[in-house]
């Protein structure tokens, strides 16, 4: 009797290819100014913008908004518990690739008779 393989522990917020790749970027550095993370992910600043709004919402990024000069600037950073939910996430996807490997390795050794 096969047992079915547990469903994937992803966390749906962070899933998401931009949403991943921002809080990827953030978990390198203690704080980021919004053009730099734009930049860095090559992103466009609406696309940036709703993907912040959304993870701030989850308390997932912190926002820090003040001046440089005249100038207005916006500051990230990945909150405590967004790190946790980036490392449960990766940690996930490295338990799916193992799995993955490890089948294709008894694959390999034992092809499948036709």
């Amino acid at each position: 009797m096969n047992a079915e393989p547990p469903a994937p522990a992803f966390d749906e917020l962070i899933h998401q290819p931009t949403r991943l790749t921002v809080v990827a970027f953030l978990s390198g550095c203690a704080e980021a100014e919004f053009r730099t993370v734009r930049e860095n992910c090559g992103v466009s600043e609406s696309a940036l913008s709703k993907v912040v709004s959304t993870l701030e919402a989850a308390s997932y990024v912190k926002v820090r908004r003040g001046y440089v000069g005249k100038r207005p600037r916006t500051w990230l950073r990945l909150s405590p518990e967004g790190r946790r939910a980036l490392a449960a996430h990766l940690a996930e996807l490295q338990r799916i690739a193992a799995t993955a490997t490890a089948l294709a390795a008894t694959l390999d050794h034992h092809p499948p008779q036709p």
